[in-house]
């Protein structure tokens, strides 16, 4: 009792459509709900945000490295500081250093170099 018509209960207008039909109409809510990935937005990156970054460090920070790594006694007795087996790649300029260093990087900065020369130190090419 209650349905009028035979058609009027049968089939898949009664129930809004087929499978997944009215996901972005009238099952919006349901979407929201329960299917949070059915409509996703996947973007582009370009291949040069696939690349690896190069671990990198600032000459202020190479101080406190070197007195971790090679202790006080080594840092006076000019020992170098292998950065490369370090995992670090890449000297950056920021901040200044007083103690002459001899570092083993691959890449460094025009003005890191410039610093490290200044304080006595010297770069070393892996």
């Amino acid at each position: 009792m209650g349905w009028g018509q035979v058609g009027q209960h049968r089939k898949s207008g009664g129930r809004g459509g087929k499978g997944g039909a009215g996901g972005r109409k009238h099952f919006w809510i349901r979407t929201v709900k329960y299917e949070k990935d059915r409509y996703l937005k996947k973007g582009f990156l370009p291949p040069s945000a696939k690349k690896p970054k190069i671990a990198t460090i600032n000459v202020g920070e190479l101080m406190d490295l070197a007195v971790a790594v090679l202790t006080d006694y080594g840092i006076k007795g000019g020992n170098e500081l292998d950065l490369t087996s370090m995992g670090i790649g890449k000297v950056l300029g920021r901040g200044s250093i007083k103690v002459p260093l001899n570092i083993k990087v691959a890449e460094i900065t025009a003005s890191a170099q410039e610093k490290i020369e200044e304080a006595g130190g010297s770069i070393i090419e892996p």
